[in-house]
């Protein structure tokens, strides 16, 4: 203490409470104190004993920083940026995994992305005085909570990767067992790479491959199993047989879900998931180059004090009015520290508060509008490639389609080039296949484009939509949200299967004119 006291003191402050002496860093009397302490005449003999030669990566300078250009004005660091920037070629993305474009409504861009009341929130350390920010955050868990069919959700976690890897270390301390976590090779390649990093240090045994009934059964000591609806391939399927495989072997299932597809496909919950994971950035989150975008996680009930992350609960205050709080607040780290399933700053807040919005902007309503229009282009450009004579493969799809060449991975690695020339950016899968995603923000003359440059054609005016209405629902939609079902408006002879899976229209409406 009494070092410490007279630090505090070459500060200039007479206590250790005083916030003069704890926030501003130390004077040169202080400095003095502590590298006599040290035995050191000065800072650079403390540097240099600390950073030897031949330190690598060197982080030494050899010179000064005379050789520094002279420093901007701040009109001409900005005319400088903006050069820089216009290198940039800008293209339309259409590689899907995780990544889409939306449109923020105005509102939502001006009043709270724009506004410093909202972005300059980092986390709720009082949240007595911030009951408008957590009214807006138990928006969000409760649009989580419905999409995913999962009773409890928090409120927001980085991002899709990382909350993945939260589930996996969530299914672990609730399994009590094992030390082997199964995960989907369709699972997004960046949450393949994030669970990677994790399992190292935790002496997990992180297992990557299609999985199957037979896969789960062949895995001894499986705490966890891992499953991304959509794929990364885009494909859908029902989960229930896998989710009821692994429950079998006494491991916890985790969904990796799409929250769009979820207005119109069966929830994770419904399935029997014990946790739910994914991103929010598809709902008004622009893409920001590739991030920050906020993360979900939601899980069933008996789960619900493993939790990661914060959850928002409804109270009442001291005058017995409704008040908003933080809580099972025990598993936080500045309560528990060591043993806290994760820290106070697992969150996106104002990235989590944006698509809360943008879920109430639109409503129930509107974001499966959004939702159907979005399988409506996929549809639509998976059945006017087949015209051209490509090949689609991989199955029920939400909004990706897979292209296979007869080429293979050249041919697809050509077509991916022409589109690349013609402002889209696709993917080119490891396994040779073109994928194609779509979103909200996609166009008929974007889909024209992408078919033209696909099939080597000289004009994109030269697409027409086929002729005859393409079969967009498949004999066997096993993957429908009940309560979202459309109708057509044909008779049941004249008319393909319709359901909320694909939003199809009766054969004589034109696509372009489909709801």
């Amino acid at each position: 203490m009494g070092s410490q006291q007279a630090i505090v003191l070459a500060r200039g402050g007479s206590s250790l409470t005083d916030f003069t002496a704890r926030h501003i860093g130390p004077s040169e009397a202080a400095q003095r104190h502590m590298l006599d302490s040290l035995g050191y005449s000065s800072l650079d003999e403390l540097t240099r004993a600390a950073l030897p030669e031949g330190t690598e990566p060197p982080v030494r300078l050899p010179s000064s920083l005379h050789r520094l250009p002279a420093p901007l004005s701040e009109p001409q660091a900005l005319a400088e940026l903006r050069r820089m920037a216009g290198r940039n070629h800008l293209l339309t993305p259409m590689i899907g995994l995780g990544y889409y474009n939306t449109v923020t409504p105005a509102v939502i861009r001006r009043n709270m992305l724009e506004n410093p009341a909202w972005y300059t929130a980092y986390t709720p350390y009082q949240p007595e005085i911030a009951q408008g920010r957590l009214e807006a955050l138990l928006n969000f868990q409760t649009m989580v909570a419905d999409l995913t069919a999962l009773p409890w959700a928090g409120a927001s976690l980085l991002d899709e990767a990382t909350a993945a890897a939260e589930a996996m270390t969530l299914a672990r301390r609730a399994s009590g067992k094992g030390h082997v976590f199964l995960a989907d090779a369709d699972c997004l390649p960046q949450t393949l790479a994030v669970l990677r990093t994790r399992t190292e240090p935790l002496g997990i045994h992180l297992v990557v491959e299609p999985v199957t009934a037979e896969a789960i059964a062949r895995q001894d000591d499986l705490f966890g199993v891992l499953l991304q609806f959509p794929g990364a391939s885009g494909v859908i399927g029902d989960l229930t047989p896998l989710i009821e495989a692994a429950h079998a072997r006494g491991a916890l299932a985790a969904v990796a879900a799409d929250l769009l597809a979820l207005t119109l496909l069966r929830p994770p919950g419904e399935m029997g998931a014990d946790i739910a994971v994914g991103s929010t950035q598809r709902f008004g989150v622009p893409l920001w180059f590739g991030g920050p975008h906020a993360g979900y996680i939601a899980v069933s009930d008996p789960l619900k004090r493993q939790l990661p992350g914060r959850l928002v609960g409804v109270s009442v205050d001291a005058e017995g009015h409704p008040a908003y709080r933080l809580a099972l607040q025990a598993r936080e780290q500045h309560i528990r520290r060591e043993k806290a399933t994760s820290n106070i700053c697992t969150a996106q807040v104002l990235l989590a508060v944006t698509a809360a919005m943008y879920a109430a902007y639109h409503g129930p309503d509107g974001l499966a509008a959004i939702a159907r229009g979005t399988h409506r282009s996929a549809a639509v450009l998976a059945a006017t490639l087949r015209d051209f004579g490509h090949r689609t493969d991989g199955g029920d799809y939400f909004d990706t389609i897979r292209i296979v060449f007869r080429g293979g991975r050249d041919e697809a690695a050509r077509a991916l080039d022409r589109a690349r020339e013609a402002g889209y950016n696709l993917y080119l899968a490891p396994d040779g296949a073109l994928q194609v995603s779509c979103d909200e923000t996609t166009t008929d003359d974007q889909l024209r484009e992408v078919v033209a440059a696909i099939c080597q054609l000289d004009n994109a005016s030269d697409v027409s939509w086929p002729t005859a209405h393409p079969r967009y629902c498949r004999r066997r939609c096993v993957a429908r949200r009940p309560s979202s079902r459309t109708r057509c408006s044909a008779s049941t002879a004249a008319r393909p299967r319709c359901c909320a899976t694909c939003g199809g229209w009766p054969t004589s409406t034109s696509p372009s004119t489909a709801p």
